[in-house]
C-alpha cells in the first residue's frame, strides 16, 4: 500500500525556508522533493491561501515563510494540506446488515478514534520551530550541512 508522504514533504520544505535566507523557487524545492515544479505550486497553494507561505514572482522571487515558526504547528499543516487519513486500516461494508461486521467496525472505530485523538494532540503540540531546532541539533550531531541533506 502506497503512503501519503505529503505532511512529511511540505514539513521538509517549511525547514528549508526557514534555514534558507532567500526565496525558494518551485523548481529548487521541486529538485529537493525530487518532483515536478507543478506539484510543488499546487502543493504550496494551499498554504499560501492560509497566509503560511507567499509566493514571489520575478528575479529573486519564489517561496517564503510568512509567519513565525514557533506560531506554525504541524497540527495546522496538516489541516491545511487536506487532513490526509492517519491509518491504512479500514472498515468491511460489504454486509450492512451482518452483525460481525458491525461489531468489528465499532471496535476499530473506537480505537482508531482514540489513537487519531492523541496523534493530533501530539501534532498540535510540535510547533515547525521545535523541528528546526532538532534538525539543528541533528546537522550539528553529524557536522552536515544542510546542502548535505540532498543528492544533486
Amino acid at each position: 500500500m502506497r503512503t501519503d508522504s505529503r505532511l512529511s514533504r511540505v514539513l521538509h520544505v517549511l525547514l528549508h525556508m526557514i534555514k534558507y535566507e532567500g526565496a525558494l523557487t518551485s523548481e529548487q524545492i521541486g529538485v529537493m522533493l525530487d518532483t515536478n515544479s507543478v506539484v510543488v505550486r499546487r502543493t504550496l497553494s494551499g498554504l499560501r491561501k492560509a497566509g503560511v507561505v507567499k509566493s514571489e514572482k520575478g528575479h529573486g522571487g519564489g517561496w517564503r515563510l510568512t509567519r513565525d515558526p514557533k506560531d506554525i504547528t504541524l497540527l495546522d499543516i496538516y489541516q491545511l494540506i487536506g487532513s490526509p487519513q492517519l491509518f491504512a486500516i479500514g472498515f468491511d461494508h460489504t454486509s450492512p446488515t451482518c452483525a460481525v461486521e458491525a461489531s468489528v467496525n465499532k471496535a476499530l472505530g473506537q480505537s482508531l478514534t482514540k489513537i487519531e485523538s492523541i496523534l493530533l494532540n501530539d501534532f498540535a503540540n510540535i510547533s515547525l520551530q521545535d523541528l528546526y531546532l532538532d534538525f539543528e541539533q541533528h546537522c550539528q550531531r553529524l557536522s552536515l550541512s544542510m546542502i548535505g541533506c540532498h543528492k544533486k
